[in-house]
């Protein structure tokens, strides 16, 4: 392959100070939970359902408690108290929880006889996120790898029925990734729609029963292509950890989690988002799924020449993060954009710069490829071409997964039509520049190379910056896509909570590869 100068020092210099970064805010994550977290960890012991109006049985029980001002103890210690008090599964307990007398966690049975009426139900939590990792495993080996990039696209009607037979006929027309993009807004909900649904607005709802049956769809394309349909969902917002755990349990490939995409783009509260957020990436290490983040979207806000460098360096934060919640480099799929406006003279240039200098970078990472929409018009001709261009960068430096352009994309949400045309273009490309880029190389002194030198340079520099200063000021001073946001600013901050001294939670700590669960530290691969 084509290579970019890289100064190897300079590197280890971005990842320890990322490293850096990231472990002063882990210092914060260690000391809280959140309503979100807390929900989470209910679902995954067993606790399902809502209430005639909707309302989930998990999000009645967790509120309550927190309105009380009871849940710094976690809500697991209120589900084993119950356990030991006559309920005789885990869903009594939540339903006790939710609608029975108020627990107040006075006097009764000591931590340690809490923790051992909840040994069983975490091993069974455990054995539900292995198993379904290992069935969605075994059918994977089942089939030959597809290969790199993997053409990624979205289906997203609104109805979950619609999307699995779009899903299927974007796996015909030669899809290896499937991704059902969410309704608009769904970041923002402080709870998880319960069942099927069939109306969304710009998407379809997150939702448990949605993922089973997409799950099922792809699963059946698989067979009938002899290709294995990789699936995809968003881990984002108010509800990430716990659409992470459903991602888990219903077999799900990828899942998109960024380190600061809820703050920045959607006024996440940022010391809830990354609370969340660990939790959300400590289940999806544990289901073996690869994330994505998106750093692309830092290039929709500001200017992607001059702001290259603010993706390279956040590339290096979200990987410190994964790193410290046990996300493997094989699994962390950073994410890129081709998004510099294309009257510049040489911009394709800068494109093959920034992709090759991130690909080297990180060579063990499942690199995310993300195409051209911010200069995207309504002609479709010229975004067919502009679409060629970002498939032409994409299989030359050898990105992993690329979702690709549509060219009707200033225009409405893709027909099937206009799926299968950008299918069969992407098609065209990769196959008749497959060795481009191990044919050729690039200048020393070129403004490829050049490019590459000046994008490390600036982002170890802001690296420094955001070290001294701590993510926080970094956020609030908007050095990431040209957005500030407040560390007690935005959405959910109010349901975040200092853990107390006896605070119990026995599945993060066996997530954590702590041991105090007894014999469910050994389960599970």
């Amino acid at each position: 392959m084509a290579t970019v100068p890289v100064d190897e020092g300079k590197v280890r210099a971005c990842r320890e100070l990322a490293a850096n970064i990231a472990r002063d805010v882990q210092g914060y994550i260690n000391q809280h939970t959140s309503v979100g977290v807390e929900r989470t960890i209910l679902r995954a012991y067993g606790a399902e359902g809502a209430d005639a109006e909707g309302a989930p049985l998990v999000n009645l029980a967790v509120d309550r408690y927190k309105d009380a001002g009871l849940l710094d103890r976690g809500i697991l210690y209120f589900v084993g108290r119950a356990l030991l008090g006559g309920s005789r599964s885990v869903q009594e307990a939540a339903e006790a929880l939710a609608y029975g007398d108020l627990d107040t966690g006075e006097g009764g049975p000591s931590l340690e006889e809490i923790r051992e009426a909840l040994r069983q139900p975490t091993i069974d939590a455990l054995a539900r996120i292995d198993g379904a990792r290992d069935q969605r495993d075994a059918l994977r080996a089942s089939f030959p790898e597809a290969p790199a990039p993997h053409k990624y696209v979205i289906v997203a009607t609104g109805n979950i029925w619609d999307d699995a037979l779009q899903a299927k006929a974007a796996a015909y027309g030669g899809a290896d990734i499937v991704a059902v993009i969410r309704a608009t807004a769904q970041s923002l909900l402080d709870y998880v729609p319960d069942g099927a649904t069939t109306e969304g607005f710009g998407g379809t709802f997150a939702t448990q029963e949605n993922f089973k049956i997409i799950r099922k769809a792809t699963n059946e394309a698989a067979k009938e292509y002899g290709r294995y349909i990789q699936q995809t969902n968003y881990s984002s917002g108010l509800c990430m950890a716990e659409i992470a755990w459903m991602a888990a349990v219903e077999g799900l490939d990828m899942l998109l989690n960024d380190a600061m995409y809820g703050i920045l783009f959607r006024d996440i509260n940022p010391c809830r988002n990354f609370v969340d957020q660990y939790v959300a990436r400590r289940i999806i290490g544990r289901a073996g799924i690869i994330i994505n983040t998106g750093e692309d979207n830092y290039l929709t806000t500001a200017d992607a020449v001059e702001k290259a460098h603010t993706v390279l360096a956040s590339q290096f934060i979200n990987e410190a993060f994964a790193h410290n919640a046990g996300v493997s480099d094989e699994k962390l799929g950073l994410g890129h954009a081709y998004e510099i406006n294309p009257s510049i003279e040489n911009s394709f240039l800068f494109e093959l710069s920034q992709a090759q200098l991130i690909r080297q970078i990180f060579p063990q990472h499942p690199i995310k490829w993300m195409p051209p929409t911010k200069f995207k018009t309504g002609d479709i001709f010229q975004s067919h071409v502009h679409d060629a261009m970002f498939n032409l960068v994409g299989v030359m430096t050898n990105q992993s997964i690329e979702l690709l352009g549509m060219f009707s994309e200033a225009i409405h949400n893709p027909m099937l039509m206009d799926r299968f045309l950008s299918l069969k273009a992407t098609k065209y490309v990769f196959n008749t520049a497959k060795d481009f880029g191990d044919e050729i190389e690039f200048k020393k002194d070129g403004i490829v190379a050049k490019r590459a030198v000046q994008v490390l340079d600036e982002a170890l520099e802001l690296l420094q910056t955001v070290e001294k200063e701590t993510i926080w000021g970094a956020i609030a001073r908007g050095d990431f896509a040209d957005v500030k946001r407040l560390r007690d600013g935005g959405k959910g901050y109010k349901g975040v909570v200092a853990r107390h001294p006896e605070y119990l939670n026995p599945l993060l700590s066996l997530l954590e590869g702590d041991a105090k669960g007894g014999e469910a530290a050994g389960t599970g691969g």
